[in-house]
């Protein structure tokens, strides 16, 4: 004889104390998360809306005929005041013969370092992916060091090798563009490694080993299967490591000897003049590394979303990180 279901559980209510207390933290949470959100990014605002300030109106009229952005730096008057919009900063900035060679000479070194720190973080990515977990550990804890130790730490370190290498081994470059190049290649291959490698863990390896099945040898199966599947990792990791070459300024100031880089005369010219059209530079600067960093978390989102043979979903920490 068939035995009567069991009547289901009633739930247990929740207290009007709790459901109350749930709403109030959450609330509490979010408005220190705004505040904390306007302490960041205000002061950026406020930054851009400068960029697009006027010269003061007792220095206009002391330069009649004068356009508002010839006036020599040190009589544009108060800057940090709001006198009217004018856009002419961004074409005076652009114009100067002191930030155009600077703004050359960020770009050529951060499109290198994105090429040399990405071949390398591919080739590590598919080494350290194959490898056994008691001997990959070593290789993650140096990686992992490069990411965390301060910026200024390894930056110190830097110009005492280069200029130790130099004074012992004559063919190393002096303090210049090879130098700041190879500083910038330590620390973005490490994060070119970790987004690929990533993306090659979350790939699965059910398609390599069809076209192993298939006959298809190593070198063929790279070409036509994994590189492929791989291509919006390393794209996502060539863009974040021409941001973070672009704008970097620690490891430059250690190991430019007389080169300078974008960041570096930025700074300058806020210590020795501040302009608007420092601000307009720093806008523009900050717009490419915002657009970078957007087509970036675009392609690994796209990426993420072509799940293959073998993988999951989820939307855990795991996913956001690119992991899965």
């Amino acid at each position: 004889m068939p035995s009567a279901p069991a009547a289901p559980v009633p739930a247990r209510p929740v207290p009007a104390r709790r459901r109350r207390r749930r709403p109030s933290a959450k609330l509490g949470f979010t408005a220190w998360a705004m505040v904390m959100y306007a302490f960041l990014y205000l002061p950026i605002l406020v930054m851009v809306i400068f960029a697009f300030d006027k010269p003061s109106a007792v220095s206009l009229a002391s330069h009649p005929g004068v356009a508002p952005c010839d006036i020599p730096p040190d009589q544009i008057g108060n800057i940090t005041v709001w006198n009217g919009f004018t856009g002419c900063w961004f074409s005076a900035g652009l114009h100067d013969p002191t930030f155009i060679p600077a703004i050359l000479t960020s770009l050529q070194i951060a499109a290198v370092a994105a090429i040399i720190s990405t071949a390398l973080g591919l080739l590590a990515a598919l080494a350290l992916a194959r490898m056994k977990a008691r001997v990959r550990a070593p290789f993650d804890s140096i990686v992992y060091l490069v990411l965390v130790v301060p910026e200024i730490v390894i930056a110190v370190a830097l110009l005492i090798f280069f200029v130790q290498a130099r004074t012992h081994v004559s063919a190393f470059p002096a303090l210049g563009r090879p130098t700041i190049l190879l500083g910038q290649v330590v620390f973005n291959a490490a994060v070119a490694m970790l987004i690929i490698r990533a993306r090659f863990v979350g790939m699965g390896d059910v398609l390599e080993e069809a076209a192993y099945d298939l006959g298809s040898g190593p070198l063929a199966t790279f070409r036509q299967v994994t590189l492929p599947r791989l291509a919006p990792g390393i794209l996502a990791a060539a863009l974040l490591s021409f941001t973070f070459s672009f704008d970097d300024y620690v490891i430059p100031a250690f190991t430019n000897g007389t080169t300078n880089t974008w960041p570096i005369v930025l700074f300058s010219a806020v210590r020795f003049g501040l302009t608007p059209a420092v601000n307009a530079l720093a806008t523009l600067m900050l717009g490419a590394t915002v657009l970078a960093v957007v087509i970036t978390a675009l392609v690994l989102r796209r990426s993420r979303a072509q799940v293959g043979p073998g993988q999951e979903t989820g939307t855990g920490l795991d996913v956001a990180l690119g992991l899965r």
